[in-house]
């Protein structure tokens, strides 16, 4: 049995591949964070603290557990945030990786590394994985950049780009627009949701299936890995008022422009998905059967 080491266990999709992967049984699983452990459960796998940005500690984590495969998925995602404090954003979207990388290639290990739709400017999607980036955030310039080094690397790597990655853990030390919308919405608040930028929400759980089918395939080369169904930001806030049965007209529609938000956003993005179903196996939820697993995972 392979073993694969995780980066940001504690996070919404690192806490799914270690669900999913207690579930398949089908790999020796090692789950880093910074910190405690937040997974509910300590059986099936073993976890280990781990801060990217300490390269020795990185290291004796690595030395240690020898994976096979590092599913890397830690980075600062807070697309303003990068804007403004850019040396934090470099530090952990592109040292990081960095390190993993060199660390990747003295031990022979696959890097399966997580990315975004947002290394695109959004003028021209949906985009296939030969697609030209050209970030408008410095967000997606760090990603972009952490990209490069990774396709630079001689070891084997697989990076898999997303769009809004949407879920639930019994831990949520973070929001995601799905459950930030009911949430709003169940209490009456009004919202304002851009009617100008386009995306594919992704369900935690295809995700963090499509991480590990990477690695079971030993996958070389750059995977679109999103959900199916391209929307609007406001027609999602639509579907998920919808599908809870909330009211709708508490939902304004704005431009992306009135937000005043410190970092661009592409307008239009979204995945071909074609290469990543065919040669990996993976198989995307619609959106509205995603809403339906966050329904049965709630216990409504």
């Amino acid at each position: 049995m392979k073993t694969i080491l995780v980066t940001g266990s504690n996070g919404l999709l690192g806490q799914k591949i270690t669900e999913r992967n207690l579930h398949f049984k089908q790999f020796n699983l090692i789950a880093t964070a910074k910190g405690a452990n937040r997974f509910p459960s300590s059986e099936g796998y073993t976890y280990a603290e781990m801060d990217i940005l300490n390269p020795e500690q990185v290291r004796l984590v690595v030395e240690k557990f020898r994976p096979d495969a590092i599913i890397h998925t830690a980075a600062l995602t807070n697309v303003d945030t990068c804007e403004t404090e850019r040396e934090l954003a470099d530090a952990l979207n592109v040292t990081a990786v960095k390190t993993l990388v060199g660390i990747c290639e003295e031990f022979g290990i696959q890097l399966v590394h997580v990315s975004t739709d947002f290394v695109f400017d959004g003028l021209d999607g949906p985009y296939d994985e030969q697609a030209v980036p050209n970030p408008v955030s410095y967000y997606g310039l760090t990603k972009l950049r952490a990209e490069e080094v990774v396709q630079e690397a001689t070891c084997t790597w697989a990076i898999l780009r997303t769009i809004i990655v949407y879920g639930i853990v019994q831990d949520m030390s973070r929001s995601n627009i799905v459950l930030w919308a009911k949430g709003a919405l169940e209490k009456g608040e009004p919202i304002h949701a851009v009617n100008d930028q386009w995306r594919m929400p992704t369900l935690a759980e295809d995700l963090a299936d499509c991480c590990l089918l990477a690695v079971e395939k030993q996958a070389q080369g750059i995977y679109n890995a999103s959900g199916k169904d391209m929307m609007s930001i406001v027609e999602l806030v639509y579907k998920v008022a919808d599908f809870w049965g909330l009211d709708k007209s508490l939902v304004k529609e704005v431009s992306g422009a009135s937000l005043n938000q410190k970092a661009k956003r592409p307008g239009r993005t979204g995945f071909i998905l074609d290469k990543t179903i065919r040669d990996l196996g993976y198989k995307p939820h619609s959106f509205e059967e995603g809403l339906a697993v966050l329904n049965r995972q709630l216990g409504l």
